[in-house]
């Protein structure tokens, strides 16, 4: 008996088993499409490459586009490729990439960005789909590493937006990954109903379960079934440098304080991470702290949860995603599946971004973001206020509802001009995602900034004292004490800024290579 015969029980489907390439008779341009996937974990692949393949075979870039939506990123072999072939029309609701950016930026690629939660919900709820004929998604991929006999699914390293997907869609194409083992009983499936019929999520604690280990799928809905064995390509983090270092120590110092403070349990409570080096370091940190029996609800899960699972120190871990490393990660996760499998719990990505189960659990939220301002509003997604890199993600959704809500970056980025480097700390975000209303608490690797029961301006001279770096702090401090002096004189400073002046640093950059400025004279109005 094949892998593949092994994997699927539904013996209906075998007579839709067919080559990836045999899959191309289904594909029309301008088609809506939605992929499984959740960071580079979880996704379709052979049929992606396969099509991709047939339009730079036929010469057909920019003539057969599409518009896909994927509960997160996946991997660059598929959607940043189909980027650099000009297929794609519309990408919802966050993405990475090279080319892919670089054809949102340059107007080519249409990109709505969204909260993650909040995207599953309305594409469950038809909003993505409200101007098509039939109301509904065209075709969707899913990659999947089982299905049961009665045609339901087992996925794969991600949930993502599976169940919205099937909601929405009536062909699929299942993509049946024997490359990887089968990931039965590591999922926690749940299909929402829509109001007024949606129902409570009782999660209670972060391995709570309130679904089944599969997905309810149609076999009739299933157009082709093709075998799979590409690896998940993972994401690739930079090493952990000393400003990562030092960020992770002044977090570790707070939660400490808050423990004996009687703020925060001995264990904490259920801890947040967003993606990348910087939040890989956080969690690499809590792996040599003091603290045992930790608990996880988010997102994704990084090589470093591996680190606090054989530390002994990590309990258990509800995820949308197992977003490892290609050559590290993965690997090392597949070798020791049995010690990890029965502690990890991979959710839809409506549920794993629930507000609702994150408020709570009292979810630690710990995300990074471009830079924040002097008051705690933070941007994420735009450089400069308009150049996309990847989109909000869910850091909103756990920064808007957690117990505790932290930003984390380095004070200063470098750059090929200033030795020092940008500051992340400024007068006012030239794009906001993340309000004052949000944060709780920001950290550099200058330091903590516990912005908790402060007024504005006492939030702005907290930020200075504790995050700027040495060389823009008296820059900063400047202009929180003209901004100050000139509002508060004309009755309006609550929340001191000055549009002439507020963006002067990064005007200064973008003209002259930093952000260090003489002064913050300004020339006179005639």
């Amino acid at each position: 008996m094949s892998e593949l015969e092994t994997r699927v029980e539904c013996k209906s489907l075998f007579k839709k088993v067919m080559k990836a390439e045999e899959t191309i008779q289904f594909f029309k341009p301008g088609m809506n499409l939605g992929w499984s996937g959740f960071t580079p974990a979880g996704y379709p692949k052979a049929v992606p490459i396969a099509l991709a393949d047939y339009v730079e075979a036929n010469s057909l870039q920019g003539k057969w586009r599409f518009n896909l939506f994927i509960g997160a990123s996946v991997g660059a072999e598929t959607e940043d490729r189909w980027a650099s072939l000009d297929m794609i029309d519309r990408r919802w609701p966050y993405q990475t990439g090279k080319n892919i950016a670089k054809g949102i930026n340059e107007g080519r690629i249409r990109m709505g960005d969204k909260h993650l939660s909040l995207f599953g919900q309305d594409l469950g709820y038809g909003f993505y789909t409200k101007d098509t004929q039939s109301g509904k998604l065209d075709l969707a991929i899913l990659e999947v590493s089982a299905v049961k006999e009665d045609g339901s699914l087992v996925p794969t390293a991600s949930c993502g937006v599976i169940p919205e997907i099937l909601m929405v869609c009536d062909k699929i194409i299942l993509e049946v990954n024997t490359g990887m083992p089968s990931f039965e009983g590591m999922h926690d499936l749940f299909m929402q109903g829509t109001p007024p019929n949606r129902q409570v999520f009782n999660i209670t604690k972060a391995d709570s379960r309130i679904g089944s280990t599969t997905i309810p799928c149609d076999p009739e809905k299933v157009i082709a079934v093709v075998e799979s064995k590409y690896p998940d390509k993972g994401r690739a983090f930079t090493a952990i440098d000393a400003k990562s270092e030092a960020i992770a120590g002044h977090i570790i110092d707070f939660f400490s304080a808050e423990v004996k403070a009687g703020r925060l349990p001995e264990n904490l409570l259920p801890l947040q991470s967003g993606v990348g080096s910087i939040a890989n370091a956080v969690v690499g940190g809590l792996a040599k702290s003091p603290f045992e029996h930790l608990t996880v609800y988010t997102e994704v899960l990084q090589d470093t949860m591996l680190d606090l699972f054989d530390a002994g120190k990590l309990d258990a871990a509800s995820s949308c995603s197992l977003s490892l490393s290609e050559k590290e990660g993965f690997p090392r996760f597949l070798a020791n599946r049995d010690r990890y499998a029965d502690k990890i719990v991979l959710r839809p990505l409506s549920v794993s971004n629930s507000p609702e189960a994150v408020r709570r659990l009292g979810c630690i939220s710990m995300n990074t973001p471009i830079e924040f301002d002097l008051y705690a509003h933070a941007n994420s997604t735009l450089v400069g206020g308009t150049r996309m890199i990847n989109g909000i993600g869910g850091s909103g959704d756990f920064l808007r509802n957690g117990y505790l809500t932290i930003m984390h970056c380095p004070s200063v980025r470098p750059t090929k001009k200033d030795p020092t480097g940008i500051t992340c700390v400024v007068p006012k975000a030239p794009h906001v995602d993340h309000t004052e209303h949000d944060l709780d608490v920001v950290v550099t690797d200058q330091g903590l900034a516990d912005l908790r029961g402060l007024a504005p301006k006492e939030r702005a001279q907290t930020i200075i004292n504790k995050c700027v770096h040495p060389e823009y702090k008296d820059i900063m401090q400047e202009y929180l004490d003209i901004s100050s002096k000139i509002t508060l004189a004309k009755g309006i400073g609550h929340e001191p800024q000055l549009f002439d002046r507020c963006f002067k640093m990064q005007l200064n950059l973008a003209k002259n290579g930093t952000m260090k400025i003489d002064n913050w004279d300004v020339p006179e109005m005639v």
